[in-house]
């Protein structure tokens, strides 16, 4: 058992060199790291953080009330907030980094290193959008004022730059796109630069009404509305189809509004129209049968 024991002994020694060799360099590397630090500048950089976040709080209560006074300067105080916050963070930085490190070569290196690093990440996506904003300039998949949809979105093009686009939805809302989505994404120009656009507007109504009548009542309003753009056709489709659990005569009216800006004016004008003419000529909708709830 002693022998044992001893051999053990010995070639736990054996070993235990190349273990401390091993952790040699890493001593080695916080000792040279710990050697970069300012000790006595830890506290005051400390002290300068909590003067900072003191100051960021003050700026803020000053901002909501003077906000609250004069909700007509709102926007601009909160302009002059962020740029302000923006200011302080860096000076902050910048203070504190310098107060806590002795700033020499190695420090240098490694600053410059990092921040080229950054800026390569950052101006990857730019140039990504800069040469796709090329493109699309180019290649003209659609035009400043044209009504657009993209991913969901629907809306007026109002400006197209080097590095995005912004539309305007219907609901007034700007939307900014980097221009590299519409590389890979499709895009449908309602009017591609002309001010009127085709409007697609559906009807329903019940199997046994008069069909020919109403197609008729849907084309007279449609063509008598004040929004409508007659050098192009006026056209109602007809069309049988299921919808939900019965059966229906969808027709579709598509008519051209005279601009784009009137879309939805035009939309309600039809529909208000079609429907006062099929109130008077006793026209129905569809009726819907109820599901049976018995077990």
């Amino acid at each position: 058992m002693k022998r044992l024991f001893c051999l053990f002994s010995l070639i736990l020694l054996s070993f235990s060199p190349a273990v401390f060799a091993d952790d040699m360099p890493n001593i080695e590397s916080l000792q040279q790291f710990a050697s970069l630090i300012r000790w006595s500048g830890v506290l005051f950089s400390a002290l300068t953080v909590c003067a900072a976040w003191i100051l960021l709080r003050f700026i803020q209560s000053i901002v909501d009330g003077i906000s609250s006074q004069f909700a007509q300067r709102r926007m601009l105080l909160q302009k002059l907030q962020s740029f302000f916050q923006f200011f302080i963070y860096m000076s902050t930085g910048i203070a504190v980094f310098m107060m806590s490190f002795r700033v020499d070569d190695r420090i240098l290196a490694l600053i410059g290193g990092t921040i080229a690093v950054s800026v390569g990440f950052a101006l990857k996506d730019l140039a990504a959008s800069f040469i796709a904003g090329l493109t699309v300039m180019i290649d003209r998949p659609f035009q400043v004022g044209d009504r657009v949809t993209f991913e969901g979105n629907y809306g007026d093009i109002i400006t197209i730059g080097l590095r995005s686009v912004r539309m305007r939805t219907l609901n007034d809302d700007i939307i900014t796109i980097p221009n590299n989505k519409f590389l890979s994404e499709v895009t449908v120009s309602g009017n591609y630069g002309a001010l009127d656009m085709q409007v697609v507007i559906p009807f329903y109504i019940s199997m046994d009404q008069d069909i020919r009548l109403a197609r008729d009542l849907i084309q007279e309003a449609a063509s008598s509305s004040r929004y409508i753009h007659l050098p192009k056709p006026v056209t109602v489709l007809v069309k049988q189809t299921i919808t939900d659990n019965y059966l229906a005569i969808m027709l579709t009216c598509k008519a051209y509004v005279v601009d784009t800006k009137y879309e939805k004016l035009f939309e309600t004008d039809i529909t208000l129209r079609v429907m006062e003419e099929f109130a008077r000529n006793g026209i129905r909708p569809p009726a819907i049968a109820l599901k049976s709830t018995d077990a």
